[in-house]
Order: C-alpha cells, then sequence, then structure tokens
C-alpha cells in the first residue's frame, strides 16, 4: 500500500494545453500551467509534459507569502506579480459568493491591467513552461487563465468549463489552506470558505468584457499596451496544430 500523502503535492494543477481553437486547433501542451501555491517538499507531478517549470509567476499578496523565499526559487524564476496589492476599491462580502466574485474579477481588470499584461508578457517570453498561481488556483489564477486563453483564440465554453474543474479539487485545495492558512487582512477563515465556489457567472463576467473587444482578450490586451507583434507571438507560441 502506498504511503504517499495526497496533500503533499499540488492538488489544482493543470496544464492548459489542448483547449479549442478554430479550425480544429489546440493550444499547445506545457507551454502554462495553472495551479494552487506550491509549498515546501511538495513532490514533483507526473501529469505535467515537463517539471520543474521554468518560470513562475506567483500572484499572491505579501500578507500570503510573507517575504519568504518561494518554494520553486531554486529551480525556476520567480516572478512576483500581486493582482489585489494597492487595489483600494476590492471589497470582499459574503451575502452571495457569485456576486462578490464577479465584484472581485471585475476589480482585478478594472484595477490591475498593468499587472494582468505583466503577467501576459512573462508567460510569453518564457523560456520553457511557465507556472501562474494564487493561493488555491481559483480566482487571481482563474481570471490571468481566462485572459491569455482567450488571446489564443479559446472558445468561451472550454474556458468557463477549464475553470470549473477547480471545483472538484476545492475540498484537498481547503486542506492545505488549513496546513498553513494565510488571509488578506480584514478576511476571516469562514469568509474564505464562502469564496471558496467556482461560480461560472464569476468567470463569465470576465469574458463577457473581453466580447467588448474586438479580438476579445487579444482586444482588451491591445487596449492595455499590448502590442500587435506580441499578440501575435502568443498565439504562434500556444496554438498547436489542427487536432
Amino acid at each position: 500500500m502506498s504511503t504517499t500523502d495526497p496533500l503533499d503535492g499540488l492538488v489544482n494543477l493543470r496544464d492548459l494545453g489542448g483547449q479549442p481553437l478554430g479550425g480544429g486547433a489546440l493550444t499547445r501542451s506545457g507551454v502554462v500551467y495553472r495551479s494552487d501555491a506550491p509549498h515546501t517538499g511538495d513532490r514533483n507531478p507526473e501529469s505535467m509534459p515537463s517539471w520543474p517549470p521554468s518560470v513562475v509567476v506567483d500572484l499572491r499578496g505579501s500578507w500570503e507569502t510573507k517575504d519568504e523565499e518561494h518554494p520553486l526559487a531554486g529551480v525556476a524564476e520567480v516572478h512576483h506579480v500581486s493582482l489585489l496589492e494597492d487595489l483600494q476599491d476590492v471589497e470582499i462580502e459574503v451575502d452571495d459568493a457569485a456576486h462578490d466574485l464577479t465584484k472581485l474579477y471585475q476589480t482585478i481588470l478594472q484595477g490591475a491591467p498593468k499587472k494582468l499584461v505583466e503577467v501576459f508578457r512573462i508567460v510569453l517570453e518564457a523560456d520553457g513552461p511557465a507556472l501562474i498561481h494564487c493561493s488555491a488556483g481559483k480566482d487571481r489564477t482563474g481570471v490571468s487563465a481566462a485572459l491569455l486563453l482567450s488571446a489564443a483564440g479559446v472558445r468561451d465554453d472550454a474556458i468557463v468549463a477549464d475553470y470549473s474543474r477547480t471545483d472538484q479539487n476545492m475540498l484537498r485545495v481547503l486542506q492545505r489552506l488549513d496546513s498553513a492558512p494565510v488571509f488578506p487582512p480584514g478576511v476571516d477563515e469562514e469568509m474564505v470558505r464562502e469564496l471558496m465556489s467556482t461560480p461560472t457567472e464569476a468567470i463569465e463576467s470576465v469574458l463577457e468584457t473581453f466580447a467588448g473587444y474586438e479580438d476579445r482578450a487579444a482586444g482588451w490586451l491591445r487596449t492595455h499596451g499590448a502590442t500587435e507583434e506580441e499578440l501575435t507571438r502568443w498565439r504562434q507560441k500556444f496554438n498547436a496544430q489542427p487536432a
């Protein structure tokens, strides 16, 4: 019988490759991964096409990292891009998780566009697989993943389906967080648990925002400073041949 602890590795990890594009093409595997926060001592995942990642984008705030060295710092180039830091308008409530997450996601889009463009550029320039993560790998990671997928031309329904996959992992995510709970100032454990659901309305609101721009997320990125050359290179890097 195996004695491996099911919580001694990333529990919300997946490759964003294999997502459907127009014309039967798929996104390329081994380009960008998404996950919950790595812990020191985690076992290497066997499901990824290549590990460790070359680049890590840590979306957590200073209240979560405590300025400690990232667990993958010895094997990857780590970038800290806190999507919630310095956003004065972020107000987390617990009356309605779908409403609150929609508000949170929209606040990220409206209050941190330069940071999202920075995430896009880090992943674009990565020489090897890039891992994006926050604490649970759901909200900040979900918005970032939706941006990268939509900018490559992935269908909205596939982006929503990828977001929803986190729901089946949340019990283990919460168990991992319980082993080292860190919450933003003013947010307690009960509030965090209320926000651990994955209502599709929240990520659909992000996609509705992208839909207001030509080329969807690519247009959103273009409006906020990404160049046409960068967007073309992203599609070339992430888009694979037809299935």
